[in-house]
């Protein structure tokens, strides 16, 4: 069984301990993908270069925790619409080595459609 799976079964059961599934669409789901995606942002929000790095070891635990909530949504989403995440993520790594060839993005942070013209 993937660390994935387990990760997913473990958040799947918690949700239907609390009878939360009817609650769970997929629309409501990805706002909340998004919500705390922003929470995970607000750590950072009006920090510079040093303060981030600061900031970071005296908080690493609660970014940590934003960070599992954003992945505790993927993997629900992931898991309510039949979309193998492994899978999913090696094809979506192939499609990204051809959108940003190593040869030609090398050190550089530009949007591929500056590579493949």
């Amino acid at each position: 069984m993937s660390d994935f799976k387990k990760l997913t079964d473990q958040i799947i059961k918690f949700r239907e301990e609390r009878n939360w599934t009817p609650f769970h669409n997929p629309k409501d789901c990805a706002l909340s993908l998004t919500l705390e995606a922003a929470e995970l942002l607000e750590h950072f929000q009006w920090k510079n270069g040093e303060q981030v790095e600061k900031y970071i070891k005296e908080n690493k635990a609660e970014i940590a925790d934003e960070l599992i909530d954003v992945l505790w949504w993927v993997l629900m989403i992931a898991s309510d619409l039949d979309i193998d995440i492994e899978k999913s993520f090696d094809r979506k790594i192939k499609k990204n080595a051809v959108k940003y060839p190593a040869d030609k993005v090398r050190g550089k942070a530009d949007k591929y459609t500056a590579y493949n013209k």
